[in-house]
């Protein structure tokens, strides 16, 4: 039998890969909280992302499931999305500067297709927050830079 000799194309590199929110941390002797970003694949790279104090908290509340006496400002949010007929279909962590990082929301409602630019912590405690799961996506570009710069 004679085999195919057709030289095959290396396997396409994605250029986003999906994150699980690991957990929200203080790190000593920050005053701020960082969100740990952990790759759902190998080669299991994270990402931390420092937020303010607050958005910290929202964050880690929705991780847990923490119910609050009253909605948060992300439960009001995406109650107006879903009453406006606005799906989130992926967070995603597009950009780094030094060491701020840049989000965007990738929406979909009666208009079409929206992309939205927002900060990390915003576009994180809606993925959290949300009643149906949508990805958290970090360009691969954003990895190789933060482990190029040793960050």
């Amino acid at each position: 039998m004679m085999e195919d000799s057709t030289p095959q194309a290396p396997p396409a590199v994605s250029p986003w890969s999906i994150v699980l929110v690991d957990e929200v941390r203080m790190e000593l002797p920050s005053n701020s909280p960082v969100v740990i970003l952990r790759e759902q694949d190998a080669p299991w790279r994270e990402l931390r992302i420092p937020v303010g104090m607050t958005e910290g908290n929202y964050i880690a509340y929705g991780m847990k499931k923490i119910d609050t006496p009253s909605p948060l400002v992300y439960d009001l949010f995406l109650d107006i999305l879903e009453r406006h007929q606005v799906s989130i279909e992926a967070a995603r962590i597009v950009g780094v500067k030094g060491k701020l990082f840049i989000a965007e929301l990738d929406t979909m409602g009666p208009k079409g297709r929206q992309v939205v630019q927002c900060r990390p912590s915003d576009a994180i405690a809606l993925a959290v927050r949300t009643k149906m799961p949508i990805p958290v996506l970090v360009a691969e570009w954003v990895f190789a830079t933060v482990y190029h710069a040793g960050a």
